[in-house]
């Protein structure tokens, strides 16, 4: 056994100082793991971003209650009957009231509107949401950090501050066109950073008014009391409707409405990363093929030495490894300088569009990185069988 170790590591040893004699068609091999990597990568850092900008302003202390069993805000609905009950009740809903004993809640509608980008004139559509004034304290670290709140009842508009300087048309003071009629813009918040910064808030009465939506309500948001909250509020909806109603965290619905996007993002990158991982498996063999027609004199004359062919096996296949091993750190390095903080949007919640920043994770590393390792590993199999075949007399009339 030790005799057998001792001329593996010599064959790994000699393997890996002769690489700069091949160094070329050894960087060929090295960067097509790389581009590998970097695909992957890519879209997984885009599926993770975007779930992080959702997830990440949500709380676990804030509930938002549903109708018409979906998790859909632009398809809910909220009989009228069940805001009276909850403004009426005085039972245990597991909700926060205020001084009065009110359940502190904020009525809220969504709805999609349409806006040309002043970079590149490409239409947007965008949550215009439509909330009581409890909606702003009932989201965390949402605050209006330039100009003020808007007045109920007028036709006002607050803007996310992201959106704001993307879109170039939500200055404090414009008047911008959402439907059929004019806006003013009065301020920007801030939440933080993530998908809420993406949306445009107005009072609920003046975006029912504006949209011929006057009575409806789709979302209620409400605090909840204690850790059990959210059980109590749960036991408690059946009596308040006999229309469907769900109430789950703030955390979990943006959770599950990020959970599509970033999906789809993966069933996409993965088996287009999968697809180059082939060719770059298929160019890995040509190059450890190339890689053993060029040693076949020294792995011939070490066999009639008496090395075993598995130290002649594993030294070329460690070879590949190494090598997709390099690749693998380029192609992770490439891509947390590249892409890391990369600013992009897509289409998320209530089918509007939703800003993000790429996030490129251990995780996110990690899975690439094990890709292209993969890579070596299959692909230096069958130059590696190869090795172990080479014979003194043809390594001989090859070389003459």
């Amino acid at each position: 056994m030790y005799l057998h170790m001792k001329q593996i590591v010599v064959m790994v040893s000699a393997n890996l100082r002769s690489l700069p004699k091949r160094l070329w068609i050894s960087m060929s091999m090295v960067l097509s793991v790389a581009l590998v990597v970097a695909v992957l990568t890519g879209f997984l850092a885009m599926a993770k971003g975007f779930e992080t900008a959702l997830a990440g302003n949500g709380s676990a202390e804030i509930a938002v209650i549903l109708g018409g069993g979906t998790n859909q805000e632009t398809s809910s609905d909220i009989p009228s009957g069940v805001i009276r009950s909850l403004q009426a009740t005085s039972a245990d809903l597991g909700l926060q009231r205020d001084e009065t004993g009110a359940v502190i809640f904020s009525r809220e509608i969504v709805v999609p509107v349409e806006i040309q980008s002043v970079a590149d004139g490409s239409l947007q559509t965008l949550a215009l949401r439509g909330m009581d004034l409890a909606g702003i304290t009932l989201r965390e670290n949402a605050a209006v950090a330039i100009g003020r709140n808007f007045v109920p009842g007028t036709r006002e508009i607050v803007v996310g501050r992201d959106l704001a300087a993307r879109a170039g048309v939500f200055g404090i003071g414009q008047s911008v066109r959402l439907g059929a009629v004019d806006w003013q813009v009065v301020g920007h918040f801030e939440t933080g950073g993530g998908a809420m910064e993406s949306e445009i808030w107005g009072g609920l009465e003046a975006v029912q008014s504006a949209f011929d939506q006057m009575g409806q309500v789709q979302i209620l948001r409400t605090a909840l009391a204690g850790p059990n909250g959210l059980e109590t509020l749960q036991s408690a909806l059946p009596a308040l409707s006999q229309t469907p109603l769900a109430a789950v965290t703030e955390v979990q619905l943006l959770s599950a409405q990020s959970a599509r996007t970033s999906t789809l993002i993966r069933m996409f990158g993965w088996p287009l990363a999968i697809l180059m991982s082939i060719g770059a498996t298929v160019g890995a063999i040509n190059t450890m093929m190339t890689s053993v027609a060029n040693r076949s004199m020294e792995i011939a004359t070490v066999r009639t030495l008496g090395f075993s062919r598995l130290s002649a096996f594993t030294g070329t296949w460690v070879e590949a490894v190494v090598l997709s091993a390099f690749g693998a750190v380029l192609g992770a390095a490439a891509s947390w300088l590249v892409f890391n903080g990369w600013q992009a949007s897509t289409v998320g919640p209530n089918n509007t569009t939703t800003a993000f920043q790429l996030e490129v994770t251990i995780s996110v590393l990690r899975d690439g990185a094990l890709l292209g390792i993969a890579i070596g590993m299959i692909g230096g199999a069958l130059p590696a069988l190869a090795a172990t075949r080479v014979k003194l007399a043809t390594a001989l009339r090859s070389a003459g």
